[in-house]
C-alpha cells in the first residue's frame, strides 16, 4: 500500500477534519474551568515553590499538558459540540489520563471496543464520527475508517505525524526504519504502520544486540524470536540491517534515543567506512521538544535536595514512565500515581513501579519539614496535579495535630 498517497488522499476529503471546528473560545472557557488551577498558577509565580507549614512543594519547571495534547483535548470538545447528536467514537484513549478519558465518556464520546486483543470496527457505522487521538492512529485504521465513510477528525500531534514523515523517507530509499519505542504503544503501532521494513528497539540493551549482530553476524533464529512482535512481517536480519534509518517514539527518553542514534551511526560507519556512512545510514531529529522540555526539568528538580518525588500521570504513559525513570536512576524516593485516589492515607501511597506492577508503600510521607518534588506527565492537567498537593498538605497537617 501506498501509505502516502493514501494519506494525501484521506486529507483531501470532505469527510477529513485536521482543524477545529470554529468553536475555539467556547471550549477554551470550558478547558479552564475544568483543568485548570489557581494553585498551579501561583505556585509558577512563585518561582514554582510553596511552603505551607512543615511541606516545601517544588514544582519543575516545565510539567504537565504539552501542547499536541491540550490541542486533541480541545477538538474532541469541539467535535462533540460540533456534532451535537451524532454518534462519535475515539479509536484510542484520547491522552494516557483517566480522568480525562473519563470525562470523554460523560460527554457520550465512546471507545472503539476491543475484543481478543484486536479493535473491532464492526460497530462502527457510516455517517459516524471517529477522533483519531493525539497518538494517532495506523493506516489499516483510517482506511477501514474512510471505507465506511466516517467523518475522520484527526487530533494527532504534528510532532507524531513528522516521526511518519521520517519513515516514509526511509522507506522511500528502501532503508529500514529502526524505532526506539514500545512495540505494544499506540504511536509506535501506527508509527510502524507508515514504515516500510521495521525493527522496534526497546532500549540501549536491545540496540546493541542488534548492532552486534549488524557487525558480527549471529544467531539468526535467536535474533527473530527475541524481535518476533516488533519486526515487519518477513523481516531477515541479514539483509534488512544492511541500510538503516532511526525513528522513535517521541515520548521515549531523549538522552536514550540520542545514545541508539549515536550507537548506529558509528556500526554503520565501522561496518561500511566513513566514506559510505550516507549510503547505509539515516538520521534526523524526532524528538518531541515538550518531551525533552519535561526531561530537561525533571532532570533540574532532582539536582535539588529532595525528600521524596511525586510524579503524576497516567500508568500506560509513556512520557511519565520516563520522568519516574529519572527520579530512580538518582536513588530519590519516588511514587509514580495517575491520580490523588492513590494516596491512601498519610501511611500508605498506591504506586506504579518502572516494571509496570503496583505496589502500596507504607510510611511514604516523612515526618517533620520535608520537601517534596513534583512533575507530572504532559497528559496531565493542573487540576489532577492541585489535587495531589493539596492532599499532601491536608495529611501533614493531620499528623502536625496529631
Amino acid at each position: 500500500m501506498d501509505t502516502k498517497a493514501f494519506k494525501r488522499s484521506l486529507q483531501h476529503s470532505e469527510n477529513y477534519h485536521r482543524k477545529g471546528f470554529g468553536h475555539q473560545e467556547e471550549v477554551a472557557t470550558q478547558l479552564q474551568s475544568e483543568y485548570q488551577s489557581q494553585l498551579i498558577q501561583q505556585i509558577r509565580n512563585n518561582n514554582y515553590t510553596l511552603t505551607r507549614g512543615d511541606v516545601t512543594i517544588r514544582l519543575a519547571q516545565a510539567f504537565g499538558f504539552c501542547w499536541g495534547v491540550e490541542r486533541a483535548v480541545a477538538m474532541a470538545y469541539e467535535t462533540r459540540k460540533h456534532f451535537p447528536t451524532e454518534r462519535i467514537w475515539i479509536t484510542n484513549e484520547i491522552i494516557h489520563n483517566p480522568s480525562v478519558n473519563q470525562r470523554m465518556r460523560e460527554m457520550n464520546v465512546e471507545f472503539i471496543p476491543v475484543t481478543a486483543g484486536k479493535k473491532d470496527f464492526a460497530i462502527v457505522e457510516t455517517g459516524d464520527v471517529v477522533i483519531l487521538p493525539a497518538f494517532g492512529a495506523s493506516v489499516q485504521e483510517m482506511q477501514i475508517l474512510n471505507d465506511k465513510g466516517c467523518k475522520i477528525v484527526d487530533t494527532t500531534c504534528p510532532w507524531v505525524s513528522k516521526v511518519w514523515n521520517t519513515v516514509e523517507k526511509h522507506k522511500k530509499r528502501e532503508y529500514t526504519s529502526i524505532i526506539h519505542g514500545k512495540y505494544k504503544h499506540e504511536e509506535t503501532i501506527a508509527t510502524s504502520s507508515f514504515a516500510g521494513k521495521y525493527l522496534i528497539v526497546l532500549n540501549l540493551k536491545e540496540a546493541e544486540y542488534v548492532a552486534n549482530y549488524i557487525l558480527h553476524g549471529g544467531n539468526r533464529e535467536e535474533f527473530l524470536a527475541k524481535f518476533s512482535k516488533a519486526c515487519s512481517a518477513g523481516f531477515d536480519p541479514d539483509k534488512d540491517l544492511e541500510m538503516i534509518g532511526i525513528a522513535n517514539q517521541t515520548t521515549m527518553l531523549k538522552s536514550e534515543t540520542e545514545q541508539i542514534g549515536k550507537l548506529f551511526e558509528h556500526t554503520m560507519m565501522q561496518k561500511y567506512g566513513p566514506a559510505n556512512l550516507n549510503d547505509h545510514f539515516q538520521s534526523f531529529n524526532t524528538i518531541c521538544d515538550a518531551t525533552q522540555e519535561r526531561q530537561d526539568a525533571m532532570l533540574q528538580l532532582v539536582e535539588q535536595k529532595l525528600d521524596l518525588m511525586i510524579v503524576i500521570g497516567g500508568f500506560n504513559s509513556s512520557n511519565t514512565t520516563q520522568l519516574q525513570q529519572i527520579a530512580f536512576e538518582r536513588g530519590i524516593p519516588s511514587y509514580h500515581i495517575d491520580s490523588v485516589d492513590r494516596i491512601l492515607s498519610e501511611n500508605r501511597i498506591e504506586h506504579r513501579l518502572l516494571n509496570g506492577h503496583l505496589e502500596i508503600t507504607n510510611n511514604w510521607l516523612p515526618d517533620g519539614e520535608i520537601v517534596i518534588g513534583v512533575t507530572s506527565g504532559a497528559s496531565t492537567p493542573d487540576k489532577v496535579v492541585e489535587d495531589v498537593i493539596e492532599k499532601i498538605f491536608e495529611l501533614k497537617s493531620i499528623v502536625a495535630i496529631a
